[in-house]
């Protein structure tokens, strides 16, 4: 346990165009080129990501294929490869590993670190944060942006600034300055839509946060305003927690074609449910509210949400409140739908409370 007034050192490490860069790696032929890897550009899929170069062309992540191909007609399409993702992402949290336990990995190419106290002995988060960028270098053959500074926000705020293989430093006498120039988009929470309602207010920084009335603030955005004054302030007592507990699990599908017959819908329902339930039992965690998300052939997208009376991890449970969701959807059965969307959250872990049930109802 290190002292509770102990300065924190927080590395957010963040792979450079990760798929893109392994297959930009792999393939010597598409090095220098843009490289979009996700679904088929004639078909319905997204775009996962894409190397630096489609990116000058606006393409970006989670934008459909289609459209992707449209602003960078030259893009050489992948298919992604997640066995393959996975394997490297192994080979980069084993170089984590070489520095500290206290590793939360928030998906396949990015992690905070505390490196408070290391494995290296290092004094100067700067030095470890050169390490690991070396290291995971030396051992993958791809570059990696880490920030490092006093807390997760800003840590993860300062890995963005400099990519590809950025690193950037904001020590503890630089975080208020930091956060004051900061535009409202880069602020952890904020969306396009707070961010309009945001410069409604005339609040267009961090520093414009931290001078506006927090009651005033609240009145407008609820407990969201309240945590964006906090980290205005640069106040993010966030622990680095290697075990992140599992918050939901989720199918989702971009159909090849758009669905109206809702008996179609439905069967892609109950096989997504299959999937989820089965998520759900690999970590044990059952959970108490199902989501279906539909987005129509327009783009539109509308999640509709139960919480049951108890929490399962039942394929039936879950396919048949997905269905009543279905019904209860506006349009659904009229529009043509080209994404459907299963997910269980609330999830129950083994420590928490129980409580013993008579009958698991179907909704």
């Amino acid at each position: 346990m290190r002292p509770v007034d102990q300065i924190r050192r927080i590395i957010h490490v963040d792979m450079d165009a990760f798929y893109a860069s392994v297959e930009q790696r792999d393939r010597p032929e598409l090095r220098g080129q843009p490289v979009i890897v996700g679904g088929d550009p004639d078909g319905r899929g997204v775009v996962a990501t894409c190397s630096y170069e489609a990116r000058a062309f606006g393409v970006r992540s989670a934008i459909p294929c289609s459209m992707a191909k449209r602003l960078c007609p030259n893009a050489i399409f992948v298919r992604t490869n997640m066995s393959k993702y996975k394997a490297v992402s192994q080979q980069i949290r084993q170089v984590f590993h070489e520095v500290t336990d206290l590793v939360e990995p928030l998906s396949l190419d990015e992690a905070y670190l505390d490196v408070t106290t290391n494995k290296l002995g290092l004094d100067f988060g700067r030095d470890v944060a050169k390490y690991v960028k070396a290291r995971i270098f030396e051992s993958t053959r791809l570059t990696a942006s880490a920030g490092v500074a006093p807390n997760k926000f800003v840590a993860k705020v300062a890995s963005d600034l400099r990519k590809p293989d950025g690193l950037v430093i904001i020590p503890p006498d630089q975080v208020s300055d930091f956060i004051a120039n900061l535009p409202v988009r880069k602020i952890w929470g904020v969306g396009p839509a707070t961010a309009k309602r945001l410069e409604l207010l005339g609040i267009r920084t961090g520093g414009d946060i931290r001078n506006f009335p927090r009651a005033r603030l609240e009145s407008h955005l609820g407990r969201s305003g309240r945590l964006l004054h906090r980290l205005a302030h640069g106040d993010d007592p966030r622990q680095v927690t290697p075990n992140r507990v599992a918050k939901s699990r989720g199918s989702e599908t971009t159909l090849n074609h758009d669905v109206v017959e809702l008996d179609a819908l439905e069967r892609i329902i109950h096989e997504q449910a299959v999937q989820v339930a089965s998520a759900l039992g690999k970590i044990q965690r059952p959970g108490k509210t199902v989501t279906l998300k539909l987005r129509y052939d327009n783009f539109e997208t509308i999640t509709r949400s139960k919480t049951l009376t108890a929490p399962t991890s039942s394929a039936d449970v879950i396919a048949a409140t997905a269905h009543v969701l279905l019904r209860t959807a506006t349009d659904a059965g009229d529009r043509p739908v080209r994404l459907v969307g299963v997910s269980v959250s609330g999830l129950i872990g083994a420590d928490d409370p129980e409580q013993l049930w008579l009958a698991l109802p179907l909704p």
